[in-house]
């Protein structure tokens, strides 16, 4: 057996910069790695897919897990079992970097066969610091920058595709979303509490952003001991964290 290390991915801005023919988004963005991990055990000799998951939000098993497409893509067969360390729904990549893992432990896919396994796997099979094009096929890595970061994490997730949609909806009646993540102000119209959150957050601790679609929120800068902190919205899990090379 062996075990493979799938960390996190930190998007610092998430700009769309159109829509293509197919309904695909493009966007620019820049994403890193950070120091928080699940953890794959793969066993050679069998045929499986389980998770640990110790958050609220299902993780499907057996061929639904994006793992075992992982493995059909590249024609192996194993047994893998998952240890959910990074938060389900909440826009770190956990699924993505899942895949990303087994992608590398067989010796690497190119960026367009990546991409068939989601937008995010291309650059999790890279990691380090990058800017992210495109799809996200376009993976332009970037000088390592070490940095501090603080993650909140609340006990609800947000969905990529509603957010999505959210999105396409406010450009077609008010014009293209702004700021440092084009998919916020649709990720509070699709998850009420995070906007509380997000406001909480940024009048205690000042510069607080999204990360991709959410539902994690972060802060540059170590701004709380790890533990649990108590908000409008009920206790958000409190991770200071680096980024990785």
């Amino acid at each position: 057996m062996i075990a493979l290390r799938a960390s996190a991915k930190l998007t610092w801005y998430l700009e769309i910069t159109g829509r293509r023919g197919d309904g695909y988004h493009e966007l620019r963005s820049e994403m890193t790695t950070i120091e928080l991990d699940d953890i794959l055990v793969v066993d050679e000799a069998d045929d499986y897919v389980r998770v640990f998951n110790p958050f609220r939000v299902p993780v499907p098993e057996g061929r639904a897990n994006i793992v075992a497409r992982a493995l059909e893509l590249v024609g192996r067969r194993a047994g893998v079992v998952i240890e959910k360390g990074i938060p389900v729904g909440g826009g770190l990549g956990g699924g993505s970097a899942d895949a990303a893992a087994i992608l590398r432990w067989a010796g690497g896919v190119d960026a367009a066969r990546a991409l068939t396994l989601g937008a995010d796997v291309p650059f999790c099979q890279v990691g380090g610091r990058a800017m992210v094009e495109g799809v996200g096929e376009r993976v332009t890595p970037l000088p390592y920058e070490h940095r501090l970061v603080t993650l909140f994490i609340p006990n609800f997730a947000v969905s990529t595709v509603a957010c999505y949609q959210a999105y396409d909806e406010l450009e077609a009646n008010h014009g293209r979303p702004s700021g440092l993540n084009h998919l916020e102000a649709p990720a509070r119209l699709v998850e009420p509490r995070l906007g509380v959150a997000l406001d909480w957050l940024r009048e205690r601790y000042g510069s607080v952003n999204l990360a991709g679609s959410g539902s994690t929120m972060f802060a540059e800068g170590w701004r709380e001991q790890r533990g649990d902190v108590l908000s409008p919205v009920g206790s958000l899990r409190v991770v200071p964290t680096t980024t990785t090379p």
